[in-house]
C-alpha cells in the first residue's frame, strides 16, 4: 500500500481499499486505454457495476476535469482502476502507466484500488455478444463494458471479503 503525496490510498490491497472507504458509497471503476478511459459506477451498496461511458483521452489534466465532474456528480467515495497485468501477473510497461495514472489521480483524495484486469476486455466481449450486439456497437461500448468488468471484480471481492 502507497500514500500520495495528497494522502490518498494507492493499492493493490481490497483490504487496505475498503478500509479506506466510509462503510458505503459509489465507486467509480476505470478501464486506462491509451487512446481512451472506459467508466463504469456501482452502486453505494457495492452491489452491481453498470457502465457508463468512454472518455477520450487526453492530456492528464483534461482527463482529471471531466473524471472530477463524474465523481461528482454520483458523489463517488473510492476508484477503482484496472492493473493490466501479463498472463503471469508480472507488471510491463502498461501496468507502470496505469500506476502512475493512479498516484496522479490521488490529488482528487479519493481512496484508490488498482485491480487486476487480465480478464476484463474478455468477459466484456462474451457479455456483450450474449447480448447479440452487433461488431460496431460492440466496439463503442467495448472500454464502459471492460470497465464495469474491473469494478465488480473489485466489489465482488469487497463485499464478499476477497481479500
Amino acid at each position: 500500500m502507497a500514500s500520495s503525496a495528497s494522502g490518498a490510498v494507492v493499492t493493490t490491497s481490497a483490504l487496505a481499499f475498503r478500509d479506506a472507504l466510509p462503510q458505503a458509497g459509489a465507486l467509480i471503476g476505470l478501464d486506462l486505454g491509451t487512446q481512451t478511459i472506459g467508466v463504469a459506477f456501482c452502486d453505494a451498496g457495492w452491489r452491481f457495476a453498470s457502465p457508463d461511458k468512454t472518455l477520450k483521452r487526453g492530456k492528464f489534466g483534461a482527463d482529471k476535469a471531466l473524471l472530477q465532474g463524474l465523481i461528482a456528480q454520483r458523489s463517488v467515495c473510492g476508484i477503482v482502476i484496472g492493473l493490466p497485468l501479463n498472463m503471469d501477473a508480472s507488471e510491463g510497461p502498461r501496468s507502470q502507466s496505469s500506476r502512475a495514472y493512479a498516484r496522479n489521480l490521488a490529488v482528487l483524495g479519493l481512496p484508490i484500488l488498482l485491480w487486476d484486469e487480465r480478464w476484463s476486455t474478455t468477459g466484456a466481449e462474451r457479455d456483450l455478444i450474449a447480448q447479440d450486439m452487433s461488431r460496431a456497437k460492440r466496439a463503442v461500448r467495448i472500454d464502459s463494458a471492460a470497465a464495469a468488468v474491473i469494478l465488480q471484480g473489485a466489489i465482488d471481492a469487497l463485499a464478499g471479503g476477497l481479500f
